[in-house]
C-alpha cells in the first residue's frame, strides 16, 4: 500500500509521535546507534533493534516499523498502543522513552530489559520450570500491572510469559500493549466487551474461554486472570497448556471445563514419575475436569528441580500455589478473584524481599545481558558478535512487545 493512502493515519501518528517522556531521550534517529537486531514482529514490518543513546551510552530497545508497508488496520491498531503508552505511568508496566517519527519508520524507544523476557529464561534455561520463588515475584509484578490496566479500564488480552520483561536489576514490566481494549464507552464503562483481539494467532492457548467463545455475554477484566493462571503454568511447567493442540480442540477443551495444572509429584501419578518424561498425557499440563488433579500434598518446602538424572516433575509445589492456579482457571469468570484480591493470596507470603535482591540470585547461574558494557563493544565487529552470541537465546517474538 502507498504511505499515501496514510496520509489522515500518518498525520495522527505524527501527532503521537512527538511526545517524549523524558527530555534526556531526543525524539531524532541520529542520537541512537543501532547495534544489532533482537527481534521481529508486526507481519515482519516491525524489526527490534538493541541500540546505544549516544549522549548517554544508555542501552536501550528500539522498535522500528515501517509505516509504508502498514495496512489502515495496522496504523490503528499503532495508534491505539500509542495512546494508551501516554496515558499509562506505573513501574510494573514496560516504560517508553520516546516516540517519533524518522523518514518513513516510526520508532519507539523502550529501555533494554537485560534479562528479557520469562520466555526466553525459559527456553534457554529454565526449560522444566522456574523456581515457585522465582514464580512468585514474577507474577505478583504481572499482578501489580493488571491491577493499574483494570483499574484504568482496560483489558490487556494478551498476557502470556514472552510479555513480561525482567530488568537487570530484577524488576518486572509487563509488555504486549497492542492488543489492549478498553471498556469505557461513551464516558461510560461497559460491563463487558465483545471484540476479539486481533493478530492473536499467537496468543490462543492463553486466552480465555469467553473469550474464544465470542457469544452475547461478551468479557472483562476477568480474561486476563485466566491468562495469569496460563502463564503460572508456562513458568513452572517450562511449556504452555494446549500450546500443541489444534485451534478447535482447544476450544473444546477450554468450553468444556479442561483444566491446566501444575506438573509436580502430586498431579503425576507415581508410575509416570518413575518413567522417562514426555509431553503427553498428564505431563502435558492438563487434568481432565476440575479438581482432577487430586489433593495437594506438600513434603516441606516446594522444591523444583529433581535430582540428577530423575524425572523433572519429581518435585512437589506448594499447595498455596496449586490453589492460586487454579482460582485463576475458574471455567465462569464471576469465580475468578480480581488481581487486587489475588495480590494478597497467601501464595506470596513467601516473598521477603526486594525483586531487585532475590531475583539475580534466583536466576543463577543465568547473568543479564550486559557484556556489551565495555568498550569493545562500542562498534568494533569483535564487541558486536560477542553481543550477538550473548543475545542469541532470545526469541524473535517475545522483543514483539
Amino acid at each position: 500500500m502507498s504511505f499515501l493512502a496514510h496520509e489522515d493515519s500518518r498525520g495522527s501518528l505524527t501527532s503521537l509521535a512527538r511526545w517524549d517522556t523524558m527530555a534526556s531521550f531526543q525524539p531524532d534517529s541520529s542520537a541512537y546507534e543501532l547495534l544489532t537486531v533482537i527481534g521481529q514482529g508486526l507481519e515482519d514490518l516491525m524489526t527490534v533493534n538493541l541500540a546505544r543513546y549516544k549522549p548517554t551510552g544508555e542501552h536501550v530497545a528500539i522498535r522500528r516499523i515501517a509505516l509504508e508497508s502498514c495496512t489502515n488496520e495496522m496504523v490503528a491498531f499503532l495508534q491505539g498502543e500509542l495512546l494508551v503508552s501516554k496515558l499509562f505511568h506505573h513501574p510494573s508496566i514496560l516504560p517508553y522513552r520516546s516516540i517519533f517519527i524518522a523518514q518513513n519508520e516510526l520508532w519507539i524507544i523502550n529501555p533494554f530489559m537485560a534479562y528479557g523476557s520469562a520466555r526466553d529464561l525459559i527456553s534457554s534455561h529454565f526449560m522444566d520450570g522456574m523456581s515457585e520463588l522465582a514464580i512468585a515475584y514474577i507474577l505478583l509484578g504481572m499482578l501489580k500491572a493488571l491491577e493499574y490496566i483494570h483499574h484504568m479500564g482496560y483489558v490487556h488480552r494478551s498476557v502470556k510469559a514472552s510479555h513480561v520483561l525482567i530488568a537487570a536489576d530484577g524488576q518486572v514490566c509487563m509488555s504486549g500493549l497492542r492488543s489492549i481494549f478498553s471498556l469505557i464507552r461513551h464516558g461510560q464503562r461497559a460491563k463487558v466487551v465483545h471484540d476479539f483481539p486481533p493478530y492473536s494467532v499467537k496468543v490462543l492457548p492463553w486466552l480465555s474461554p469467553e473469550v474464544l467463545q465470542q457469544n452475547l455475554q461478551g468479557y472483562d477484566f476477568r480474561s486476563d486472570i485466566y491468562s495469569l493462571g496460563i502463564t503460572a503454568c508456562e513458568l513452572a511447567n517450562g511449556h504452555v497448556p494446549f500450546k500443541d493442540m489444534p485451534a478447535t480442540q482447544m476450544l473444546l477443551e477450554k468450553l468444556n471445563g479442561t483444566v491446566p495444572c501444575l506438573l509436580d509429584s502430586t498431579t503425576i501419578p507415581p508410575e509416570e514419575l518413575s518413567m522417562k518424561p514426555s509431553r503427553s498425557g498428564a505431563d502435558s499440563g492438563i487434568c481432565e475436569g476440575p479438581g482432577a488433579c487430586g489433593a495437594r500434598h506438600s513434603n516441606g518446602d516446594p522444591s523444583t528441580a529433581s535430582s540428577a538424572g530423575g524425572h523433572p516433575y519429581s518435585r512437589t509445589l506448594s499447595p498455596q500455589f496449586h490453589a492460586f492456579v487454579e482460582l485463576c482457571l475458574q471455567r465462569e469468570p464471576e469465580k475468578r478473584p480480581s488481581a487486587t484480591t489475588l495480590i494478597g493470596h497467601p501464595f506470596f507470603k513467601q516473598i521477603k524481599r526486594r525483586p531487585s535482591e532475590a531475583l539475580p540470585e534466583l536466576f543463577r547461574p543465568l547473568t543479564p545481558i550486559t557484556s556489551f558494557d565495555g568498550p569493545q563493544a562500542q562498534g568494533s565487529t569483535a564487541g558486536l558478535s560477542s553481543l550477538e552470541s550473548g543475545l542469541s537465546h532470545l526469541e524473535v517474538d517475545d522483543w514483539d512487545f
